[in-house]
């Protein structure tokens, strides 16, 4: 046992075993210097039992930077979020404008026509028969309020055709028209006689009804149709004989 101890052979045998701790630090220390080359050294180093602190830290700092530059790249890629133009803002409120102002005079044409508006556009009834033209004779009342309801549907059939067709208005209130109010039958209001060029009549509509049999009636008699289509119908009216008569002061009025 002395002898083998004492044997330089032997302790040349053992050399590398004590040397082992050594040559891992000189590859350590070969790693350090060489930073650009770790990537080459990478199977060495994880031979060892403990992982560096100082390469782990640095391989999630990698992987971080890697996720924040993907998230930058794609919100690059996305862009910021596009906003309509004030080119495009001022036309959408330019037309919004015009929409409301086309609803509310709409409104004002469909709910603003009162009797008393339809009246004062109404042709004298001796005017109305000379003129060689067809004419519609409504007769009406100011407390009538299916006539008051009806008066939009008049205004807009008479705006139509009021080149071609007289519209004449009158108020069974008014004495003045006793004769006719016997001689076309009134017994309930408003009631619509259609008279031809000659002022024969062709047929009445009385009371509320849908508001194509006025219009289809009223373009018969302007295209000089023989007959109209709705010569004899009859909704829902109020009784002419409420009627509260009195006697009108001008002679010339039709109301």
């Amino acid at each position: 046992m002395a002898r083998v101890a004492s044997s330089s052979v032997g302790l040349h045998r053992f050399r590398p075993t004590f040397r082992t701790p050594q040559s891992s630090r000189l590859m350590k220390t070969t790693r350090i210097h060489y930073p650009n080359k770790t990537h080459k050294l990478r199977g060495i180093a994880c031979c060892q039992t403990k992982p560096d602190p100082v390469e782990t830290s640095s391989s999630e700092k990698s992987v971080d930077g890697n996720t924040d530059a993907q998230a930058t790249s794609s919100s690059v890629e996305n862009g910021p979020p596009e906003f309509p133009n004030k080119g495009i803002n001022k036309q959408i409120a330019v037309v919004s404008t015009l929409a409301a102002l086309g609803l509310f005079l709409s409104a004002r044409l469909d709910f603003g026509v009162s009797l008393k508006d339809l009246s004062a556009a109404a042709l004298p009834y001796e005017e109305a028969l000379s003129n060689g033209k067809p004419t519609v004779v409504e007769f009406y009342a100011d407390w009538c309020e299916v006539c008051r309801e009806l008066a939009p549907d008049v205004y807009k059939v008479e705006q139509q055709f009021k080149d071609r067709v007289n519209f004449v208005m009158l108020n069974v209130d008014n004495t003045k028209w006793e004769q006719e109010l016997d001689e076309f039958g009134v017994e309930g209001i408003p009631h619509f006689a259609f008279l031809d060029r000659n002022g024969n009549e062709e047929g009445n509509v009385v009371g509320r009804l849908p508001g194509r049999y006025l219009l289809e009636n009223v373009d018969a008699l302007a295209r000089g149709e023989e007959s109209i289509p709705h010569a004899r119908v009859v909704g829902q009216y109020s009784s002419a004989e409420s009627r509260k008569a009195h006697q009108v002061v001008d002679p010339r009025s039709h109301g």
